[in-house]
């Protein structure tokens, strides 16, 4: 079955998403990039839902591609979505990253695709498609020089070399390192963005994802375009009003 290789589970809003094939070091699998696939439509669906974590069996994050499935004609893609269902698409709400032992190559590249990343201080990260004559072609290549300085994305597609959590994190790539194990990191991160405003949250991760893109003479007016109504919302309301009042929100996601 497609949904085992993906296990899904709820804690107070967040949406844990675990890769679930430690036998091979959570390679990806066809089944496992529908999974997730499944896992986001659901995140996108249920308001509930706040937030997503994605992380894997077993002490490992993802070694990237499954060799066996590709070597049978499989492509650990989804239509319209990419390696893992995440490397050319994102859901409105975030998706964070918990990240233990390896992330390499798709792996590597799977992480870089969530918006937040947590590791284990033990963690290892690295693109080393060269060493086989490949190319980190699901993002690594022209996501990484954007998420951290270039010449160290160059560094790292041309040597293949790996990088700890600690570089990484020195280098920005990674928001926290943590000694235990990093889903406990993640969620404590998670619960920090679902005390806010469900609303602001999405059009917050549009905006910081996009901007990037936008030159100077348009990026207020995208701006506001994705903002919208946010500033006459309920919950924007509920915001100011919980604030004077000295007590918690409580968001409707209108």
């Amino acid at each position: 079955m497609a949904m085992s290789e993906a296990l899904t589970e709820v804690d107070d809003g967040i949406l844990i998403v675990t890769i679930n094939r430690p036998e091979a070091k959570n390679a990806m699998s066809k089944a496992a990039a529908e999974g997730i696939s499944a896992a986001m439509d659901r995140l996108e669906a249920e308001n509930d839902l706040r937030v997503a974590i994605l992380t894997g069996a077993g002490g490992t994050f993802c070694s990237g591609m499954d060799l066996k499935g590709f070597l049978r004609g499989e492509r650990p893609t989804v239509e319209g979505r990419g390696f893992g269902a995440l490397s050319q698409w994102t859901p409105k709400k975030p998706v964070i990253a918990a990240v233990d032992g390896y992330a390499l190559a798709g792996g590597m590249e799977l992480a870089l695709s969530c918006d937040l990343i947590v590791a284990n201080a033990g963690a290892k990260f690295g693109i080393p498609e060269v060493k086989r004559g490949l190319a980190a072609a699901a993002g690594g290549l022209i996501k990484l020089p954007r998420q951290i300085p270039p010449r160290i994305a160059m560094e790292l597609a041309l040597t293949g070399d790996f990088m700890d959590a600690r570089r990484a994190y020195e280098l920005g790539f990674v928001n926290r390192v943590v000694d235990g194990p990093s889903l406990e990191g993640a969620k404590e991160l998670a619960r920090r963005i679902v005390e806010n405003g469900p609303l602001a949250i999405i059009k917050s991760k549009e905006v910081v994802r996009n901007s990037f893109h936008w030159s100077d003479s348009e990026m207020w007016d995208k701006q506001n375009e994705v903002l919208g109504n946010l500033f006459m919302t309920n919950d924007a309301r509920e915001g100011a009003t919980a604030f004077a009042e000295k007590r918690k929100p409580n968001w409707t996601g209108t």
